[in-house]
């Protein structure tokens, strides 16, 4: 069993910057990202990366979004800038053995999520 711990959200204006961070309790080769679920909505995916280092983005998030990785650390990271108001949402970390994009299956492994508020 892989128990993922996120941490670094918060409360932002527009156009500001934050970064979370997902530490994975285990050494293991998977896929790791971060989905979000904004109030009344459902989860949807913003962006993966494969233990190799491929990434995977949501159309809504590209150019704006980075997300990384450190296999040493068993860490992945997102790093958000020029964050909008509709980027509000509770972000999800996930890991799965297979590759994690908008189509997939929804991922095995999830954290237990973090808060981030973009205020206008």
């Amino acid at each position: 069993q892989v128990q993922l711990v996120e941490s670094g959200g918060g409360l932002v204006q527009a156009g500001g910057s934050l970064r979370l961070s997902c530490v994975a309790s285990t050494f293991v080769t998977l896929a790791m990202g971060w989905f979000r679920q904004a109030p009344g909505k459902e989860r949807e995916f913003v962006a993966t990366i494969t233990w190799s280092g491929t990434t995977y983005y949501a159309e809504s998030v590209k150019g704006r979004f980075t997300v990384s990785r450190d296999n040493a650390k068993r860490t992945v990271y997102l790093q958000m800038n020029s964050l909008k108001t509709e980027d509000t949402a509770v972000y999800y970390c996930a890991a799965d053995r297979f590759t994690m994009t908008a189509t997939t299956p929804a991922p095995t492994y999830w954290g237990q999520g973090t808060q981030v508020t973009v205020s206008s």
